[in-house]
């Protein structure tokens, strides 16, 4: 937190392989009505397609100060969102996805409440960027609500502000996670009696994957990570989901199955396989872990 807005922000943006895509996400960048000075980091995580060639080439490159860094190093946007910030100059820092679009005002909401809180989150919208079939896949939550699980809020890494003195405190991201890194951080900034808050207006256009085998690779990874975070956060009283939950969940993924009807499930094949693949998830997460967390 700062009363005073910060000099330089710093935008970074973790990237592997994202040429095709990031020019609609540094196209939204451009269009920002922030009125301060910021820069945009790409931290290329060992891209193959030529990006850091591109983005040293990029029309936008002055008018968005935009350099590329390697992070190659490790692989995982964690690491990448660390070197990112490594290399940032501003004091407040401001992270999205190579494969999204912010709005107009995202830059401007962030830092606005990054004057009473020490890191911001920003909610989501999925109609923008993808087909309207497609949109069906991903329920999002309103515009005014923080990510919720039942223990402490959290933001969403790829819509995320935070004053680099709390980004320090805590470490940066947990670079070991290959998913859950955002819940993660969130938690530990909290718990360091840091505090987060929520900027309605900071809103970004997410990309979702527009494939079935992509959706289930995707939402695996979530769900594995779960039984990790139970075991490194029941000791601060994250609980389990209770059992009568757990029952009607799952009872809903097989009455509601693909192989019935739309009209009659009200559910989508595409959101039936992201919340399929996240219960799987936490099944291989609980093994591997060796600790029941459903």
């Amino acid at each position: 937190m700062n009363s005073s807005p910060p000099q330089l922000v710093s935008v970074i943006i973790p990237a592997y392989n994202a040429k095709t895509t990031i020019d609609v996400q540094l196209s939204g960048l451009a269009e920002q009505d922030y009125a301060g000075i910021f820069e945009v980091i790409v931290s290329d995580n060992g891209s193959t397609d030529g990006l850091a060639t591109h983005i040293e080439q990029h029309p936008l490159r002055t008018k968005l100060n935009l350099r590329c860094i390697d992070s190659c190093a490790v692989r995982g946007a964690p690491f990448a969102r660390n070197a990112g910030a490594a290399a940032a100059r501003g004091e407040f820092l401001a992270f999205c996805d190579a494969d999204d679009r912010v709005h107009t005002q995202w830059l401007n909401a962030l830092v606005s409440a990054g004057n009473i809180y020490d890191s911001v989150s920003g909610p989501v919208e999925v109609t923008t960027l993808n087909s309207p079939k497609v949109a069906t896949w991903r329920k999002v939550g309103p515009r005014d609500k923080q990510e919720e699980t039942g223990f402490l809020p959290f933001g969403l890494s790829g819509n995320f502000g935070i004053w680099r003195k709390a980004f320090d405190k805590v470490g940066g991201f947990d670079e070991t996670l290959k998913a859950g890194e955002d819940v993660d951080f969130s938690w530990r900034l909290q718990l360091a009696g840091l505090t987060l808050g929520h900027a309605p207006d900071a809103l970004i256009a997410i990309r979702l994957r527009d494939s079935y085998s992509g959706t289930w690779q995707q939402a695996f990874a979530y769900g594995e990570a779960g039984p990790r975070l139970y075991r490194d956060y029941r000791v601060y009283g994250l609980r389990r989901t209770k059992p009568l939950l757990l029952a009607v969940f799952f009872i809903a993924l097989i009455v509601r199955n693909p192989l019935i009807p739309t009209f009659i499930t009200r559910m989508s094949t595409g959101q039936w396989v992201y919340y399929a693949a996240f219960a799987a998830g936490r099944i291989k997460g609980s093994i591997r872990h060796r600790i029941y967390f459903l």
